[in-house]
Parts: structure tokens; sequence; C-alpha cells
């Protein structure tokens, strides 16, 4: 992902809500898990954006809570793994970015509550 601030955009692009395989799409992603974080990768606010196309294919945008994170090679292949099982997904690409860097910002309600932070 680039930097748009000068063309006025935002870091993170808005998903494709509206389309029907969104919700699928996002509960796929609550099947994959930081191995560290007992809380799935959706709610701990790491995937950004998830596009969608009338084709069926799906583009992601997901960060790590660190770019050093041990399985920083491995996690984009567990979300397209998860993505692709999903019926009407005809292709994933699954970017990383580290803009905006994580924040506990981004977590859910539920991650926090999951891990006790309210």
């Amino acid at each position: 992902m680039t930097d748009n601030l000068n063309e006025g955009e935002p870091l993170i692009r808005p998903s494709t809500t509206e389309h029907p395989l969104y919700d699928q799409v996002v509960e796929a992603c609550r099947t994959v898990y930081d191995p560290e974080i007992p809380v799935n990768i959706y709610d701990l606010g790491l995937i950004y954006t998830v596009d969608i196309d009338a084709e069926g294919k799906v583009g992601i945008v997901m960060t790590l809570t660190a770019p050093g994170c041990p399985v920083a090679g491995e996690m984009p292949g567990w979300v397209a793994d998860a993505v692709e099982a999903v019926p009407g997904v005809r292709e994933v690409d699954v970017e990383m970015t580290f803009q905006p860097q994580w924040g506990m910002d981004m977590m859910s309600d539920e991650a926090r509550l999951e891990l006790g932070f309210i």
C-alpha cells in the first residue's frame, strides 16, 4: 500500500461491505489467530481492508501487531487459505502493510474484553 496522504486519500481504503460475500469473508478471517494472542486477527484489527469485486476476487490489506512478528511470512497464506474456502470466492490476494502502524486502539471491544482490557 502506498502512502496517499498527499493526495488526500485515507491510509486504509474502505471495505466493500455491501458485497454479498463480505460477511462470509470476514468470518473466514476470524478463523485465523495470531499464535501469540488468543484472539482472531479480524477482531485484533489486523485486517484493514476487504475488497471484493463482481467476479469474486478478494483483495485483503492486513498488518501484523509488530513488523518482527515470527509468523509474518506465514500469516498472509493462512488468511488466503481461509478466504479461498468461501463459496463464491474466485481468487484471493493478501497484501501486507505497516502503514498505518497497528495499535491496540484498533481492536474490537470483543478482543479488548477477551484480553482483559475492559
